[in-house]
């Protein structure tokens, strides 16, 4: 069994395409959607999902959430006495969606189409084609997040030609992406964004206010930081979602048991939003550049993405192309869907029709060279696009390179990924040596191929005319395990004692009422440890349908006090 899946910052998601259309898969809450979070809890077991993500708040240095920002860096995060690289800890909410789609669909799940971000390099990429392998998928195919949105939305079915621009705003990542359906092709015309730009970087504008309004109350101690910033992310997150309905929100904090508020409007969220909103700006820009398209001709611009709800967004949108965009799809719903319409085609389910989605490289792909100045000096460091941006994959091209100094006796190429002129600022991929006949300056050639295919996967060959020589790389993932080695990383990680899905209900419940708890005072206070304590006698009568009403009733409770759960 194959499903689609979406990894994401905030919230993933798991698809699967049966019965002649895409349908999400329930959670073991009855969730379309879970938070990526993994979190210890005080036995040791590990939280995944709403239950880790309800205990950020109160138990910071337990709990990690937003790690998909971090993947492919060399980057460690401590949960109690283990630490955990952001691929590990992807695995593990990959996992968790891997048991209740077998849970839902009462088979195995092996395979699955896992969508990335569509400016994701390369290190990026194979880190979290990694952390599907380490939670025991066989990765079919990454698919770029904004291709997957816009087979949700239906191109795939449409018989005219067509021009489209996704504009996806997630919680921590940027993209958008110009498609062209023509003849049952689909065709990605260019890819652009920001990796480090999302719902988060809004989050945290409200976050920093709120702090530089209470500076002087807040004299932090050493190990206090973590407690106070996920208290206030919490609470921006919750004051965000309040502004795409409301004029005023506030954020609302008990930070020493003293009671903090703070009001925010909506023209104040905007004017401290500018900046972000400003940067959205050029990726659209420069996606029409690339693709060669006029905003005039694009037939939708689709939204996807639960940041996209900001009516700031929106307006931002609207003013760029000078037009309501598209909102028929489901912003936190539709790359699942679409990752499911993918994994149907590669299980050529007979009721898609053949559909072919090809795809564009996101970054220049080149080699390092130098160039002599006109005082004859060498100035190396210099980057050489082979394979250019928004190139369409698969895709095979080559450059012919010459020796810089008299009596080169090799020529070592290095790889590189990015935009930059110098290759100090782009992302480094390998690098070879091959031998050449030692001659003066510029008399040896050499002649440098890139191949690049729809998985990523990058093949250099570099052949030497004048003896022959031919050498060939692979870029592969040096700095990730392999063979032997992601086994034991994965049977370490399967080993873990993960908490059972049947209790995650009551677990996700007892969480939210503990961090209520500490958001309040007085009365308050009092009125929700009582109801925890109720709760919790019930829990042990381990009576179902007396657990099912007392859930019910502190649920009621909770939603009173502080609204619904959001996800």
């Amino acid at each position: 069994m194959i499903i689609g899946i979406d990894l994401g910052t905030t919230n993933s998601a798991a698809a699967v395409f049966r019965d002649g259309k895409a349908e999400l898969i329930p959670n073991s809450l009855g969730h379309n959607l879970t938070p990526s979070a993994v979190g210890i809890d005080d036995n040791g077991d590990v939280l995944v999902g709403l239950p880790a993500r309800e205990r950020q708040s109160t138990h910071p240095n337990l709990t990690a959430t937003a790690f998909k920002r971090y993947m492919g860096a060399k980057r460690e995060t401590r949960l109690g006495k283990k630490l955990f690289s952001p691929e590990e800890l992807s695995a593990l909410v990959l996992a968790s969606l891997k048991r209740d789609a077998e849970a839902y669909l009462g088979e195995k799940v092996t395979e699955a189409v896992i969508t990335v971000p569509a400016y994701f390099n390369d290190k990026q990429r194979k880190a979290t084609r990694r952390a599907g392998e380490l939670a025991g998928l066989k990765v079919e195919r990454l698919l770029n997040e904004p291709t997957a949105a816009a087979l949700a939305y239906g191109i795939h079915l449409l018989d005219d030609e067509s021009q489209f621009l996704v504009f996806d705003l997630g919680g921590g990542t940027f993209d958008v992406s110009i498609l062209e359906i023509f003849e049952g092709v689909i065709e990605v015309r260019a890819s652009t964004g920001d990796a480090r730009l999302g719902g988060e970087d809004f989050n945290d504008l409200l976050v920093n206010d709120m702090r530089y309004k209470f500076r002087d109350d807040w004299k932090l101690k050493s190990g206090e930081e973590d407690a106070l910033r996920e208290k206030l992310r919490a609470s921006a997150e919750r004051a965000r979602r309040t502004l795409t309905n409301a004029s005023e929100a506030s954020m609302d904090v008990v930070w020493r048991d003293t009671a903090y508020s703070h009001a925010v409007t909506t023209d104040s969220f905007e004017a401290l939003a500018a900046p972000l909103i400003e940067r959205l700006r050029e990726p659209v820009l420069r996606s029409l550049r690339d693709s060669q398209i006029n905003a005039a001709a694009l037939k939708e611009i689709v939204l996807v993405g639960g940041a996209t709800r900001m009516p700031v967004v929106r307006r931002a949108v609207t003013k760029m192309f000078g037009r309501f965009p598209s909102q028929t799809v489901h912003p936190d719903e539709a790359v699942a869907l679409g990752a499911a319409v993918q994994a149907g085609l590669k299980a050529r389910d007979v009721a898609l029709k053949e559909v072919a989605v090809t795809d564009v490289c996101p970054f220049s792909l080149g080699v390092a060279t130098g160039e002599r100045d006109a005082s004859g000096h060498v100035r190396s460091g210099l980057f050489s696009p082979i394979i250019e941006r928004n190139t369409t994959v698969p895709v095979s091209r080559i450059e012919v390179l010459s020796s810089l100094q008299d009596g080169q006796s090799e020529i070592e190429v290095e790889i590189y990924q990015g935009e930059s002129r110098f290759v100090v600022d782009n992302v480094a991929l390998g690098k070879l040596r091959v031998p050449i006949p030692r001659r003066p300056a510029g008399e040896i050639f050499i002649e440098v191929r890139f191949t690049y295919d729809i998985n990523g996967l990058l093949e250099v060959d570099v052949h030497v005319p004048a003896t022959g020589e031919r050498r060939q790389l692979v870029i592969v993932d040096e700095d990730g395990p392999s063979g032997a080695d992601l086994e034991k990383q994965r049977k370490a990680l399967e080993a873990l004692k993960v908490h059972p899905r049947d209790a995650d209900t009551n677990r996700a419940l007892m969480a939210r009422a503990n961090r209520a708890f500490e958001n309040h005072l007085g009365d308050v206070r009092d009125h929700i440890a009582r109801l925890i304590s109720q709760f919790e006698s019930v829990l042990d009568s381990q009576d179902p349908r007396l657990v099912e009403r007392a859930r019910t009733e502190l649920s009621s409770h909770l939603d009173s006090l502080e609204g619904e759960t959001w996800l």
